[in-house]
């Protein structure tokens, strides 16, 4: 617990004396909580959108989709040292088809061999085979209310089922708490999930992770990346080192082991003064460090790759003490190229059968 006080509180006030003391009596009465600094920030801008005239529609959407993230949040955080994997698909795939069974046996193994728990929109199709093969036990829903679908599937447990109005905190909700994707075939909303995922892990705006397009073998991806290589590619809007931060596969075991393997040295990653620091489980050798440098100089702007401890910021967080760091000036354009560091890194784990847990939240710094 912190206590705050007018000092204490940033520069992000309301700049009124008795109303900024009034907020931070206010949090003091409710609890002050291990932030209260950044909820004092909260109320403040509650207060300034009072204070701007917004009509009732935006009030409305602001804190409809505020209530949805803090419900989101709360629910995920009660597993927040277990790994997830999020599956996306289509809603209209029977279980006769072939990508069904797929995506059953893949969240089955995942959730019984793996020890990772599977997330997918609640629906039916894909994400109603990806919670059936993980079971209620393994499983969330993160659900969008639609008016012509008639909710969640019988496998989702009601205590991890989150029900959003809106698709933007939707998708947050995804990616803040998944360690891992899985992608199936899918229509209009499994296009707009694969290449929003790719986006935000090409621009660095969300930490990269591995992503995984699986089938039963029909073309579906093969067709798409035929897209992705002729046209994307191929009229120079992506870097041939785009092409890694995805896995194709047909294969439970191998999109597993792709999974799993990425977190086998890896932990996590951080952003301090403009310089990027990888978290690591294993401490690399000087020679490791060596080898990374010659072999990725090129995407270091300034200066080397090198061994550091804990930043004062990550102590005050207590973000990941235990942990080995890399710190380097990464060009944040060569998020490709990062892709492959990190498997470098992971190689120097070997001979390491994969997941070593537990992980942080994705998307906490």
């Amino acid at each position: 617990m912190h206590a705050i006080t007018l000092t204490s509180m940033t520069g992000y006030k309301m700049g009124h004396a008795g109303l900024d003391r009034g907020i931070a009596d206010l949090i003091q009465q409710a609890g002050n909580g291990d932030h209260p600094d950044l909820i004092a920030e909260l109320i403040t801008t509650a207060l300034k959108l009072n204070r701007d005239g917004p009509d009732r529609g935006e009030l409305k959407l602001f804190n409809s989709a505020l209530k949805e993230m803090r419900y989101s949040s709360k629910v995920f955080r009660s597993y927040g040292e277990v790994p997830k994997v999020t599956i996306f698909g289509s809603a209209r795939t029977s279980p006769e088809d072939p990508d069904y069974r797929l995506a059953h046996d893949f969240a089955r193994h995942m959730w019984r061999e793996r020890g990772w728990m599977v997330v997918t929109g609640a629906g039916g199709g894909i994400m109603e085979a990806g919670n059936r093969g993980a079971g209620q036990e393994g499983s969330f829903g993160v659900n969008i209310r639609l008016p012509f679908e008639a909710g969640a599937n019988a496998y989702v447990p009601d205590n991890r089922l989150i029900n959003f109005k809106y698709f933007f905190t939707r998708k947050l909700g995804f990616v803040k708490e998944s360690h891992a994707f899985a992608i199936f075939p899918g229509g209009f909303g499994t296009m707009d999930e694969t290449f929003e995922l790719l986006t935000l892990v090409q621009t660095g705006k969300a930490p990269i992770q591995p992503i995984v397009l699986m089938e039963t073998g029909d073309s579906y991806w093969s067709t798409w990346q035929g897209f992705v290589t002729d046209r994307l590619l191929g009229d120079g809007m992506i870097s041939p080192e785009d092409l890694g931060l995805y896995k194709v596969t047909s294969r439970i075991e191998e999109a597993a082991d792709e999974i799993c393997r990425f977190y086998s040295n890896y932990h996590s990653q951080r952003y301090i003064d403009g310089r990027l620091v990888i978290r690591l489980r294993h401490v690399p050798t000087g020679d490791q460090v060596k080898s990374l440098n010659e072999e990725f100089g090129d995407a270091i702007t300034e200066g080397r790759i090198e061994r550091v401890g804990p930043h004062e910021f990550e102590v005050r967080d207590q973000d990941a003490l235990d942990c080995a760091r890399l710190r380097m000036t990464f060009d944040r354009r060569k998020v490709g190229r990062l892709r492959r560091l990190v498997d470098r890194i992971n190689s120097f784990a070997y001979p390491a059968p994969g997941f070593e847990g537990p992980l942080p939240r994705p998307l906490t710094n």
